[in-house]
């Protein structure tokens, strides 16, 4: 008897492979479907603008706001945007207003371990020292009759960093070496306001007592009662402003409002830096309207005791400066007493006098006496293609960013005489001259 055939078997088991195989394309058909479904209620529930960090907001196509020059070069478009910012703090009222252009303050530096957070890139601490950096010499640009000194808060105590100077260049200086800064533990915001409120103990009555702090932290470790020292600023007459990187604390703000202060919390890199750069031109000064604050000053006026120094030239003998005891030839001599100090502004060491020199008080005072403001020009059909300060072309590319009181070609008008200028003179004008170099008003 022949053996049975195995052909039944042979094509039941194939034809249940092709059925488990359609089932399996149809299953797969099927939760492609919902997927690709899924995905796209995710796309349409998420909004456009969403962006992972705060600091994206600043690049988000900045690529379309730069044009290059007829040269193919983009040094033109960074300089414009340096200028316009410049131009955008310079924009203040045009009336009167009773300022300290003699300012004393203290920069105090978050130096603790939150300052290591990547919220803000690089870190907070290295985007904090370059900022630090570029304020210390707008605040020096802007106030050249003040003095500075640096602080910083690490491991629950208050370091000082540099002493109280007139010279950019030691401040600076101070804050170079970011070895010796590095953020370690905890935040004492009692200890590094009491260090720095004390380092101006000494500091004459006609004189501003300002301290600006940069802080990080969420927490502060005291050894006492910051009450207290908040009662100490008050009576002696100290504003203190703070910029928070983190968030806002009733401490933090009650230090800024209770002295008559400045308090911003920064959202991203860009807020930082004008939060921080609005505090470069010197306070207004206020009334007796409240009952103890630092801000409250008299109405009478004091008049103040100045010298005018004697420039050594570098070919003297050399001799010894009564500040760091070090032998140069050059350098400046007391009116008074005939001693030699290094810089100017400063306080003479050996007879107290302040000592400072003209052009420095005659560019202090375009803070009490504001310039008319230039007027913006916005079209290029005009009939003078050059500037008239520095005979420099005006730009031909339009930039596409405008904002209000800024030109988009850089051109800036003088109101009495209706010369046109360039935005690198328009800030020339206001910082150094303070009169237009054609009509001289």
């Amino acid at each position: 008897m022949a053996p049975p055939k195995h052909d039944d078997f042979m094509d039941m088991a194939s034809d249940s492979d092709n059925s488990f195989d359609e089932g399996l394309q149809r299953k797969g058909k099927g939760k492609s479907k919902s997927t690709d479904k899924r995905k796209k209620d995710q796309n349409k529930r998420k909004p456009k603008d969403v962006q992972a960090y705060t600091w994206e907001a600043s690049y988000t196509r900045s690529w379309e706001a730069v044009r290059e020059d007829e040269a193919g070069s983009l040094q033109h478009a960074v300089e414009d945007y340096v200028a316009r910012g410049r131009r955008k703090r310079l924009q203040d009222p045009s009336t009167a207003i009773r300022r300290t252009i003699i300012r004393h303050l203290v920069l105090v530096l978050d130096l603790s371990a939150s300052m290591l957070d990547r919220d803000m890139r690089p870190t907070r601490f290295s985007l904090t020292l370059q900022y630090a950096r570029e304020f210390v010499l707008e605040w020096f640009d802007q106030n050249p009759l003040g003095q500075m000194g640096v602080v910083g808060m690490r491991a629950g105590v208050g370091e000082r960093i540099g002493s109280m100077t007139g010279n950019p260049q030691d401040v600076l200086k101070a804050i170079s070496d970011r070895h010796k800064l590095e953020p370690s533990g905890d935040t004492s915001l009692q200890n590094a306001v009491e260090m720095a409120r004390n380092s101006m103990n000494h500091l004459p009555t006609h004189s501003s007592r300002e301290i600006v702090i940069i802080f990080g932290s969420l927490t502060t470790v005291d050894p006492g009662n910051i009450h207290e020292t908040l009662e100490e600023c008050i009576k002696s007459k100290i504003r203190i402003s703070m910029v928070a990187l983190a968030a806002e604390m009733k401490i933090c703000r009650d230090l800024c409002v209770k002295t008559g202060g400045q308090f911003g919390v920064a959202l991203n890199e860009g807020h930082f830096k004008d939060l921080l750069f609005e505090l470069v031109p010197p306070p207004a000064q206020r009334s007796l309207s409240r009952a103890a604050g630092a801000g409250a000053t008299t109405t009478s006026a004091n008049l103040m005791l100045m010298g005018f120094p004697t420039r050594l030239p570098g070919a003297s003998p050399p001799s010894l400066c009564v500040c760091h005891s070090d032998l140069k030839s050059d350098g400046f001599l007391c009116p008074r007493c005939l001693a030699k100090v290094c810089d100017v502004p400063t306080d003479c060491d050996i007879c107290g006098l302040m000592i400072v020199s003209s052009p420095h008080l005659a560019r202090s005072y375009h803070h009490l006496f504001p310039v008319k403001p230039y007027v913006a020009v916005e079209s290029l059909d005009e009939s003078s293609p050059t500037c008239c300060g520095c005979a420099r072309p005006f730009p031909t590319v339009v930039s596409q960013t405008v904002t209000e009181g800024v030109s988009p070609i850089g051109r800036y008008r003088c109101p009495d005489c209706r010369q046109d200028f360039c935005s690198d003179c328009d800030v020339f004008i206001h910082d150094v001259l303070h009169c237009c170099p054609a009509c001289g008003k």
